[in-house]
Order: structure tokens, then sequence, then C-alpha cells
């Protein structure tokens, strides 16, 4: 009986096989359970090969070239909050790119001049113009997100202080904060609440 059972198994795997290095070289469809990754494209070897889009589980989409499992040549990270980096890639390393906010802003590397010591605008106050005096734009995006009772908003989602979490604006988990993030997002990060600096307009 056993025998039986293990020719049975042998026979399966070796008809596995035989179908998975058949699809390995052509177009194919990945899920990746431990990560929650997905891939979509084409395959060689049991590796990502050839074009192809990777979605990680932040909803973060690299669509481009692939070699041997990694980012290889020419490709684009497209952000959830709709900014995106077109990159030129080696091994799964970039080595060199553009970043672009989701407001169109390119960054530039050398006489970067947003958001200084000396100005402090957002790149919307310059297409659009400042508030009148006693209004305040208090993020790029106007009117600003409305953050969480008691939570904080770190530039990719919302972090509670409570259970150190931080998810996405759909509230999906992201991520645990470790302590150096933790303490940068308090420090920060823009809050869900009022708090007086200072001087009280009391005494």
């Amino acid at each position: 009986m056993a025998t039986s059972s293990h020719n049975l198994l042998a026979a399966e795997t070796r008809q596995l096989s035989a179908k998975l290095t058949s699809v390995f070289h052509c177009n194919f469809i990945a899920n990746m359970e431990f990560t929650g990754s997905s891939y979509t494209g084409a395959f060689k070897n049991g590796r990502m090969e050839g074009e192809g889009e990777y979605k990680f589980p932040t909803e973060t989409r690299y669509v481009g070239d692939m070699k041997d499992g990694m980012f290889h040549g020419k490709g684009v990270l497209y952000f959830p909050n709709g900014s995106k980096y077109e990159g030129t890639w080696e091994k799964g390393i970039s080595k060199q790119g553009k970043y672009t906010f989701s407001d169109g802003l390119e960054y530039q590397e050398k006489d970067w001049d947003f958001c200084d010591g000396y100005d402090r605008q957002f790149y919307t106050e310059r297409c659009n113009g400042l508030k009148p005096a006693g209004e305040s734009q208090l993020t790029d995006l106007d009117p600003p997100r409305v953050i969480p009772d008691g939570c904080y908003d770190c530039g990719d989602g919302f972090y509670d202080p409570n259970t150190r979490v931080i998810t996405d604006y759909e509230h999906q988990f992201l991520r645990n904060a470790d302590d150096y993030e933790r303490e940068w997002i308090v420090s920060t990060c823009r809050k869900s609440w009022d708090e007086i600096v200072g001087h009280s307009p009391d005494n």
C-alpha cells in the first residue's frame, strides 16, 4: 500500500514538474501567498523574466523589465497616492530615475526650492495661489484628509499610536511602526487633534 501511494505521488510530481516547465517559459499569473504580492508576466526557468507587472500588498506596482527574478532594465513604480518613479534598474537596484509627485511636480536633485527654510509653500499653492489672510493650507492636498480620532497622517497612511499599526488610506494594514518610525511620526506628522504650543491664550 505504501509503495503504491509512493508511486502515485511520484507520478503526480513528474506531471506537475512538466506542467510548470511549460508554464515557466510563457506568460503566467503568480500569487505570492506569504508576501501578499502578485506577478503577471513572463517567466523563465521558474523566475520572472522579460516584461511584467509586480504588485506589492501595499498596492504599489512595478511595470517593466525583469531578469532572473529581479527588476532589471527600464521600469516604472506606480504608488497608490498617484505618484510614480520611472527608472533604470540593475539586479533589483535603481541606478537612475525620475520621481513625479501625484500633482505632476517632478523632483529635481539640484536647485530644489520647495518646502525649504525660505519658502514653505506647497506646490498647489504655487499653482493656485495662497489662501486669503486667516486661512491656512495644511497639506498639499486641499482640503486635507480627515484623520481618524487619535491617529496621525504619516504620508502613506494613518498611524495609530495605541496599536503602533500603520494602515493605508483605505484602512488596509501596511506595517507595524518600529521605534524610530514611531518617534519620527509623533514629532513630525499631522495629527487628528489640535494642540496648543507655546504661550496659552488663556493666560
